[in-house]
């Protein structure tokens, strides 16, 4: 049988900082900037909400993405 790994509790909550933190930047950053094209161009509010949730969803993207490699190199599992 496999043996099960421990969870490294340092590494946990050090990905889960970074997850906070660099989340909060990107999304909330992409969504700014959603808001500042649609009021930019002076777009109707339902095209400018769906711009901004276009760039959001950008955003959740990009932090899966950078995510994924974070626990590449500082992996949960020891």
């Amino acid at each position: 049988m496999a043996e099960t790994k421990k969870i490294n509790w340092v590494h946990f909550s050090t990905l889960v900082a970074v997850a906070i933190l660099v989340g909060t930047e990107m999304v909330g950053a992409s969504w700014a900037a959603g808001w500042a094209l649609g009021g930019l161009l002076q777009l109707d509010p339902l095209v400018s909400r769906a711009i901004e949730a276009g760039f959001a969803l950008c955003g959740f993207v990009l932090l899966y993405y950078f995510m994924r490699t974070a626990i590449k190199n500082e992996p949960i599992r020891n």
